[in-house]
């Protein structure tokens, strides 16, 4: 536990040290972001604020890791860690391309979806290979298991990662929204691997629940720094990965909660939109920006999410206590 509080605090300390010389390289970089032109416009008032403020916590994250490397016994935490950065350094190319030729479209939908279909494969079987993933679905709450054929267990989680990965990215549309909705999440899974005596997986939440908070400083309204894809799809990253290497993935459903109803608004405004022949379900998708439209200040809409955020995960640890 203490090594928990510790390694939580020198996120902080160091996502916060990181982010105090990182911005104004950004800023010299001119890396800044360019807004949807289907977003809100008064987003428009944003372009210009410098992106990629994800490796404030990645580099935290890292270096966390690395100060604990003579005392680490459990390699999965390193399993995790690399699939997290394998997205991330998607997301840090989308960023790029964006920055690059200033414009909101970087890497196209395929060459993501391709992308991470590869990398997930490639960390499920590895998992596998390791007996770390045993391809025994986990229910909570029932306290049911079921055995699933490897190779159909391994196709499902390819698709159930890459649709977390992209769902959490959907999360990332206002000023502190996706930082706080992980968070709790983080602190869930930092607190399922400790009472499952996973204690060295335990750390990498527990970082990035350090990291995270030193984050928002930069990033709550008006933000100053934004983490782009580059921390949103390395965020995906560890909570998926996170998931299966405790084998329990049908847990996202419940600390995905968020992400999820983000994830459906999209789909249930596509859908709608294509039936009634342009006629809109909400006044615009992802959800949280329908609440813009209805008049909510983004801190409103970002303590709410984080407030049901939380809520799920509490649900979620009743619901694996079989597990623990």
């Amino acid at each position: 536990m203490t090594r928990m509080i510790v390694t939580a605090a020198a996120g902080a300390v160091l996502s916060g040290v990181i982010g105090y010389f990182l911005l104004p390289v950004l800023r010299a970089l001119k890396a800044g972001q360019s807004i949807r032109e289907l977003g809100p416009t008064w987003h428009n008032a944003k372009a210009g604020t410098p992106m990629m403020g994800g490796l404030m916590f990645i580099f935290a994250a890292i270096i966390c890791l690395v100060g604990n490397l003579a005392t680490i016994r459990e390699y999965s935490v390193f399993y995790v860690l690399a699939l997290s950065l394998c997205f991330g350094l998607i997301g840090f190319l989308d960023d790029f391309y964006k920055a690059k030729y200033k414009r909101n479209l970087g890497l196209t939908s395929l060459q993501k979806a391709m992308l991470q279909m590869a990398v997930s494969a490639i960390y499920l079987y590895v998992l596998y290979q390791q007996d770390i993933l045993s391809c025994d679905l986990y229910v909570p709450f029932v306290d049911v298991t079921f055995s699933i054929h490897p190779l159909v267990y391994i196709f499902f989680a390819m698709f159930v990662m890459v649709g977390c990965v992209n769902a959490v990215n959907l999360n990332d549309g206002v000023d502190g929204l996706c930082s706080s909705v992980t968070l709790p999440v983080m602190v869930f899974f930092a607190a399922a691997a400790f009472c499952m005596g996973r204690y060295d997986l335990a750390l990498l939440p527990a970082a990035l629940v350090g990291g995270l908070i030193s984050y928002l400083f930069y990033n709550w309204h008006p933000a100053k720094v934004f983490m782009g894809d580059t921390g949103s799809l390395f965020l995906g990253g560890v909570v998926c990965a996170l998931a299966f290497a405790l084998d329990m993935p049908l847990v996202l459903i419940l600390v995905g909660f968020v992400y999820i109803v983000e994830t459906l608004s999209v789909i249930l405004q596509v859908g709608y939109f294509k039936l009634t022949h342009g006629k809109r379900l909400f006044k615009m998708a992802p959800i949280h920006h329908h609440y813009e439209m209805c008049g909510w200040k983004e801190e409103k809409i970002v303590i709410v999410f984080a407030a049901v955020s939380a809520l799920m995960c509490i649900v979620a640890w009743f619901g694996i206590s079989g597990k623990l």
